[in-house]
């Protein structure tokens, strides 16, 4: 069921964005959130053409987020990296999807992001669903 839109609502912003994947950081295990710090969240409109390309995506609308780096599963201290692990979340793809849904917009930045945190520890999708749940 899609969300009723009132005409005086205004789209949530990319700084609205980032505070809920702020808000929903607090929710990662501590021992799992102490490997986290490297990892910078950005927020931004929609994925670059690049990542587009690469992704062979159809739409940008696509992509909610990104993980770009090296899972911790495959970093080495001997193989330094000069890149900082990112996260990106995708504002209007996010916004697109929670219109569509039921879920709230919180719900739906927080399983972004598990999602894509997951990627960064190089964990399965059974293994972010099972995080997801106990968060």
């Amino acid at each position: 069921m899609a969300r009723e839109i009132k005409p005086e609502m205004k789209a949530p912003t990319l700084q609205d964005i980032e505070t809920l994947a702020e808000r929903a950081l607090t929710t990662i295990p501590p021992e799992l959130a102490k490997h986290l710090k490297p990892v910078v969240i950005h927020v931004e409109e929609f994925p670059d053409e690049e990542t587009e390309k690469d992704m062979e995506l159809e739409s940008p609308f696509d992509l909610l987020g990104l993980y770009r780096g090296v899972s911790l599963l495959h970093k080495s201290v001997s193989d330094p990296r000069p890149h900082i692990d990112m996260i990106f979340l995708y504002r209007r793809p996010i916004l697109d999807y929670w219109c569509e849904g039921s879920d709230t917009l919180y719900a739906v930045v927080r399983h972004v992001l598990i999602h894509e945190i997951g990627h960064h520890f190089g964990f399965s999708d059974a293994d972010m669903e099972r995080l997801e749940r106990e968060g």
